[in-house]
């Protein structure tokens, strides 16, 4: 009899209350497995609260790149059931996951038990006891290595990594406790995941996509940025408070958003490129400011980690719900740039690019990442490093009837740096003439809407616009953080013989309808897939770009992410239609 094959690929989750370790375990856990030559991505899921309560960590691990979690788990590890319903809509079993938990915890939860899961007992807590300063997270980081296959040394050594080498008694500790769990693994349940048989070759990173987007910022050349804390970007200021004078850099905390905003405008008009990142209820503070950046012509950044909305909402979830706002929402007519990552290491090409196109076309631009890939850790490979030749156009030379705002063949014109001789100029909200004179002349107002516009129009955006994967009559046309399992459904689709073809747009203001329609040559049918309520990416394309006559807009809102199983079954009954 053959042996069966080992998986390539295996989801596990960790639930618990705070305070018992669930994230840490998680985050060792995923370290162990990039430590042995995987690939993996960590998700994390908490309830409203600001600090403590439940909490569930989302690890799914395999041989080969993955950008989003799969459409089931394997393995539920529940250190107690505290508030664990919360996690119900979130949690997909079905009879052949395993749920590992501890009987002190109490009768398991009927959602989980009708999920029809095996279940296997270990007394974590009392084996935690048994250990002078033991931990029942560790206990079951043990139980995970010897389900999982993970060598136990792999996750020792993640620890040490994690807890550092300035405590022996805890590392003894921690190593004891894993040994422990392993001992007392239940036999079976989950299939091992299959190891790769060679040590990778090339680096990989461990990453969030909050993280990438500062490091793309970075290399962007930002120099400023101005914040306030908000969930789910706050990572991006807590990373470049540490990065940033590294490079020469400054980072300030504001007392508001409406403070951030002034201040990275402030910091640009004196030469610096400048940042800030926030969330929805943040950017609808800034749109003021924003206009004010459009009409004055200085260049910014503002990454916005969408999350569920409206309002509060849920800050903890993701939505690609800020689309609206984010083209629409400046008041007037206020031509800006708005750009989203496709991936998590998608975040730092894309934060690197935003900034080059706003101090190339010196206007705002609005990246619309979100919580799903800014929070999410993934073990990926070092992506490639990408240059942009564009750069501010400074005045420069003779400023004898210095004009800032002049009217030029690409609508870019020349910005004095403050203290340069002859260049003064006002910028300011109001309709001004070339020289930035305020005016109420109506000449004056279209000549400079129509020089903002053309800033756009005739800017060569290159393929940097969207991704384009694969052919056929079949077309799935999406954005942001959609991609990534729609990516998986597409390869999963081709597998089963069905010719389908992924349109994944980098680039969503200004709109490109001559490149849209070359991807699309040949399409006879549409799938437009994106998560929100009311279908704003498919409505914003119907208004702006001719699209073949069969479109099937297929809109879900969050907080629940769009798996690649749920997206392969729109595929195909979209192939078959």
């Amino acid at each position: 009899m053959s042996k069966p094959l080992q998986p390539t690929t295996l989801s596990i989750a960790l639930t618990g209350s705070g305070g018992a370790g669930v994230m840490t375990a998680g985050q060792i856990l995923l370290d162990a497995a990039a430590h042995c030559g995987l690939y993996g991505l960590m998700t994390r899921s908490s309830g409203p609260q600001i600090r403590g309560g439940e909490a569930a960590a989302m690890i799914r691990l395999a041989t080969q790149p993955v950008q989003t979690p799969g459409d089931r788990f394997d393995l539920l590890l529940a250190l107690d059931f505290e508030n664990v319903e919360r996690f119900a809509a979130e949690l997909p079993l079905d009879s052949g996951s395993l749920i590992v938990v501890d009987p002190a915890a109490g009768e398991v939860p009927a959602f989980l038990r009708a999920s029809g899961a095996a279940v296997a007992g270990v007394p974590m807590a009392k084996l935690a006891k048994t250990i002078a300063g033991g931990r029942v997270a560790m206990i079951a980081l043990g139980i995970l290595a010897k389900l999982t296959g993970l060598p136990e040394s792999s996750i020792i050594a993640a620890i040490a990594t994690s807890i550092g080498r300035k405590k022996p008694e805890a590392m003894e500790a921690s190593a004891n406790a894993v040994r422990l769990g392993a001992s007392e693994a239940p036999d079976g349940g989950v299939s091992r995941l299959a190891m790769p048989a060679e040590p990778r070759s090339h680096p990989r990173w461990s990453i969030t996509g909050n993280e990438a987007a500062g490091l793309g910022a970075l290399r962007g050349g930002v120099k400023f940025v101005g914040g306030y804390p908000i969930t789910p970007a706050t990572e991006i200021l807590e990373w470049l408070a540490g990065a940033l004078p590294q490079c020469g850099g400054v980072l300030m905390q504001a007392e508001d958003e409406l403070a951030s905003i002034n201040m990275i405008v402030g910091a640009s008009y004196g030469g610096l490129p400048s940042l800030t990142a926030t969330a929805g209820p943040g950017l609808s503070l800034m749109i003021e400011t924003l206009g004010l950046a459009v009409a004055s012509e200085i260049p910014l950044v503002v990454i916005d980690v969408m999350r569920s909305g409206p309002s509060t909402g849920i800050a903890t979830k993701s939505e690609q719900s800020d689309l609206n706002i984010a083209v629409y929402g400046l008041h007037g007519d206020a031509p800006h740039v708005v750009t989203a990552p496709l991936s998590i290491a998608d975040c730092l090409l894309t934060a690197q690019w935003s900034v080059h196109l706003a101090e190339t076309l010196q206007t705002p631009v609005i990246m619309l990442s979100d919580q799903s890939l800014g929070q999410t850790r993934a073990v990926i490979d070092r992506p490639e490093d990408v240059e942009f030749a564009g750069k501010r156009l400074v005045l420069e030379g003779d400023p004898t009837n210095y004009q800032r705002y002049a009217q030029t063949e690409s609508g870019v014109s020349p910005m004095a740096i403050p203290g340069t001789a002859g260049g003064q100029y006002t910028a300011d909200g109001l309709t001004h003439t070339p020289r930035g004179a305020p005016s109420s002349q109506a000449r004056d107002h279209v000549e400079q809407m129509d020089k903002r516009q053309r800033k756009l129009d005739r800017f060569d955006f290159g393929a940097h616009w969207a991704e384009i994967d694969g052919d056929g009559d079949l077309a799935v046309l999406t954005w942001g953080s959609s991609s990534g399992p729609l990516r998986e459904a597409v390869a999963a689709a081709r597998a089963a013989g069905i010719q389908v073809r992924l349109i994944a747009l980098r680039l969503i203001s200004p709109t490109q309808p001559e490149r849209l329609a070359a991807a699309l040559q040949g399409v006879k049918r549409v799938l437009v897939i994106e998560q929100n309520h009311a279908g704003q990416f498919w409505r914003y394309l119907r208004a702006h770009y001719a699209l073949p006559d069969d479109v099937v807009p297929i809109h879900c809102p969050g907080p629940l992410p769009i798996r690649p199983g749920e997206a392969l079954a729109h595929i195909q009954q979209g192939a078959l239609a």
